[in-house]
């Protein structure tokens, strides 16, 4: 990495925690190889600092923002302006400063939809769908599938007014896909025989909790392709399940990296090296998972 100067450009991670995240690494690699006089950067920040460490920022030379958890939506309220598909997901990831204007997009959900059909080489055209969760990064992924052309999308929560809410918008907005689940077993798994795909969206099986699954493994069945959002560890607890059945399985690093390489062109115009991002990040997690295991 080169040495920046008062010229460089700085990209901030906004979040908290980040001691896990691999994106710091990945964009750094990447500006190094393209020549690039950028920086990446992770800054932990509560969500009761993050207004003023927001407003901060933005009067340096920074050229843009990632925001991860627990920031996404709460991040909009300090925005000059949202891209259409942010405002309708409502969470934003991504965040570009052009003129001294603040813009959010969301490119969470392409880069799952990317990732899923690529390594479970499907097309979620006419698929359907069961996610677990409902944060920011549920929202993007469940809008964008319904704009995909989804069949059908269960949503189960937690809480329960989450989910029914985020179903009316997907149905309202998008297109009458989404349907709510409650959040217990019988209910679970007569909606889930029916499905194609199964999606923690949830962050339960991250470290340092990777012996917790979100989902009974007595639920699952082996026509279901089974991906995870979480990427810290790789492979998760629900995934590990998943294959002993005979699953496919689709770990979140691939989401990671391919929001990661559309929010780079948002930033710099400059298409990405996605070659060098899923080397990286697949290094830097190969060499994570032994550490914990030695």
């Amino acid at each position: 990495m080169q040495t920046p100067t008062v010229n460089t450009k700085l990209v901030i991670l906004l979040g908290q925690p980040l001691g896990h995240s691999v994106s710091p690494s990945i964009h750094n690699r990447v500006f190094e190889k393209l020549g690039m006089d950028y920086c990446y950067l992770p800054v932990e920040v509560s969500t009761e600092n993050l207004a003023e460490v927001f407003r901060g920022l933005t009067k340096m030379n920074v050229a843009g923002f990632n925001v991860t958890i627990p920031h996404k939506v709460h991040i909009m309220e300090f925005l000059d302006e949202l891209n259409p598909l942010a405002r309708t997901i409502g969470a934003v990831n991504t965040i570009c400063i052009r003129d001294g204007k603040t813009t959010g997009f969301n490119t969470d959900g392409q880069g799952f939809v990317q990732s899923l059909e690529e390594k479970a080489g499907i097309s979620v055209q006419g698929k359907r769908f069961f996610i677990l969760g409902c944060g920011g990064a549920v929202r993007a992924i469940a809008m964008t599938l319904a704009f995909k052309g989804a069949e059908k999308i269960y949503l189960c929560n937690r809480t329960s007014s989450k989910a029914k809410k985020l179903t009316e918008e997907i149905n309202r907005e998008i297109t009458p896909c989404a349907e709510t689940v409650e959040q217990e077993t019988d209910a679970i798994d007569f909606f889930l025989k029916g499905c194609d795909v199964l999606i923690n969206g949830t962050q339960l099986g991250m470290h340092p909790n990777e012996n917790i699954s979100p989902l009974n493994k007595a639920l699952l069945s082996r026509h279901l392709i089974v991906s995870d959002i979480v990427y810290n560890p790789l492979m998760t607890k629900l995934m590990k399940d998943a294959r002993q059945i005979g699953c496919t399985v689709v770990d979140g690093l691939g989401m990671l990296i391919y929001q990661g390489a559309a929010a780079f062109r948002l930033w710099t115009g400059v298409e990405p090296l996605i070659h060098e991002m899923s080397e990286v990040a697949y290094k830097l997690m190969t060499i994570d998972n032994q550490s914990k295991t030695s």
